[in-house]
């Protein structure tokens, strides 16, 4: 019986210091397939902030709570193309758009802003990503205005902090402009006679009278070329030539005219 528990005990023993020899060998928990309930394999992924109006259908625009529109679109391409997760921080009134830039809430501005010297000064901006033109539009039915010549002394609507409001000062006292946070807003007030005129971008207008069936029109020609840019903090020249890049590969691969068909009946990149 002696001899029994001798040998039971010797066996104990060495089950115990092979174990304690395994332990010490180099494996770990992963090694034997343990759960230590850490995901090695996750994947972090960089953000990419960008931001809208919210208010400029089709460009960005609420759908059933959900802000989608052309912008939208391209903003998400270009993220998965360049590794990031795309975050959109929408809506945003389109006059604080840049100074939020500015201040570091945003990496981008997919906005529609277009490109000129006092935006220069502060923020840089891609290539053109797509080329319109400001449009007057006049309730159906109007006879009295057919250009901008015919605007001196008329009530019109514009988007505040665009270009567009530069130009309108321009062809009307400042007494007679009347700003809005949106252009599809302005347009609905130009059926109901509270402006004579609106100016906006001619794709939106299009887009709000087909889609919308508001009641009005284009008279004249664009007042002036636009080329649109998406705009990032001066001097992030390293995300500046991504966003390029992304840009020229989604134009050689038909990526942007799929887009830009998906909201227009054009491509609107105008080249």
């Amino acid at each position: 019986m002696k001899r029994l528990r001798t040998i039971l005990l010797f066996s104990a023993l060495a089950i115990m210091t092979a174990l304690a020899v395994g332990c010490s060998d180099g494996t770990t928990d992963s090694d034997t397939g343990a759960d230590t309930g850490t995901d090695t394999d996750a994947e972090v992924t960089e953000e990419f902030v960008f931001a809208n109006s919210g208010a400029y259908k089709p460009f960005s625009f609420d759908q059933g709570g959900e802000i989608v529109g052309f912008d939208v679109d391209i903003a998400n391409e270009i993220a998965e193309r360049i590794g990031r997760t795309p975050v959109m921080n929408s809506p945003v009134p389109f006059d604080t758009l840049i100074q939020g830039l500015k201040a570091g809430k945003y990496d981008a501005l997919v906005a529609s802003h277009g490109i000129t010297a006092e935006r220069e000064e502060q923020v840089d901006f891609t290539r053109p990503y797509y080329r319109s033109g400001p449009q007057i539009f006049v309730q159906t039915g109007t006879t009295d205005i057919n250009g901008p010549d015919d605007l001196d002394g008329r009530k019109v609507g514009v988007l505040k902090a665009s270009t567009y409001l530069d130009l309108a000062a321009t062809l009307t006292d400042e007494g007679n402009l009347v700003t809005y946070d949106s252009d599809v807003v302005a347009l609905q007030d130009l059926t109901t006679g509270r402006v004579d005129a609106v100016i906006t971008d001619k794709l939106v207008g299009l887009v709000a009278r087909n889609e919308s069936g508001l009641e009005i029109e284009a008279v004249g020609d664009v007042l002036m070329a636009d080329e649109m840019g998406i705009a990032v903090q001066e001097g992030d020249s390293e995300l500046l030539a991504e966003i390029n890049q992304a840009l020229e590969d989604m134009i050689a691969d038909g990526t942007y005219e799929e887009i830009s068909l998906r909201w227009f009946d054009e491509n609107i990149l105008g080249e």
